[in-house]
């Protein structure tokens, strides 16, 4: 299977921009399943509206991925009060995991999600993650205990806290052997954010990094597992 991790541009609250650049990406990555980051679609935002999955914005993403043949993997707020990621193909939008572990200033609005989430794209078991999620040791084990061959996040970090995703992505891939593919924010995406971490990756279940994305918006990198 091909893998695509992606740290489109953002404009913060602007879903039809923003879901301009997934599309690019989505065409220009030609890859099965394509991750993007925490709330790419309004960026990290967050007093932005809910985006409905019937949203007709949405309808050039679900065009790029009819074209590409692709599962796109996008972040955004969802009804109910949750930070989600929504599972985009040629069918349509759906809202695939809702985040469970939320950060301080995000549960003042929001609500966690009530359980890991693992979506089969041609047999290949995919666990969903968001942010904070990669950082509790238990969302990992509960997720993987389901059987997963990719533990695939969306994220937003910091330009100075970089580092972390790579903590915990080794630790991922030690503990349960699995693929760990991680799609960061890069550039200025809102909430505070002027400059986020992007670097975006890929690591194999040894650890090993497949393929990684430097520090500016718009890049993506891929990897074809085996």
């Amino acid at each position: 299977m091909t893998i695509a991790v992606a740290q489109p541009s953002c404009v913060s609250y602007d879903v039809e921009t923003n879901v301009a650049a997934h599309a690019a990406i989505v065409r220009a990555a030609a890859t099965r399943v394509v991750i993007f980051p925490e709330l790419s679609l309004t960026g990290y935002e967050l007093d932005a509206a809910p985006v409905d999955p019937a949203d007709p914005r949405l309808a050039p993403l679900v065009a790029a991925c009819t074209a590409a043949g692709a599962v796109a993997l996008v972040g955004a707020p969802v009804a109910g009060e949750h930070i989600a990621t929504l599972a985009v193909d040629g069918s349509g939008a759906r809202v695939a995991y809702r985040k469970m572990w939320l950060g301080d200033v995000e549960a003042r609005r929001f609500r966690p999600g009530p359980a890991p989430v693992v979506l089969d794209v041609d047999g290949w078991r995919i666990g969903l993650a968001i942010c904070k999620d990669t950082g509790v040791v238990a969302h990992a084990e509960q997720t993987c205990a389901a059987g997963v061959d990719v533990y695939a996040a969306s994220i937003v970090d910091a330009a100075a806290q970089a580092h972390v995703p790579d903590q915990r992505a080794m630790r991922i891939c030690a503990t349960h052997r699995v693929v760990v593919a991680v799609a960061s924010f890069a550039g200025s995406t809102g909430g505070g954010y002027a400059e986020t971490a992007g670097r975006s990756a890929i690591w194999s279940s040894d650890g090993s990094v497949l393929a990684r994305a430097g520090t500016a918006p718009g890049e993506f990198v891929q990897a074809t597992l085996t």
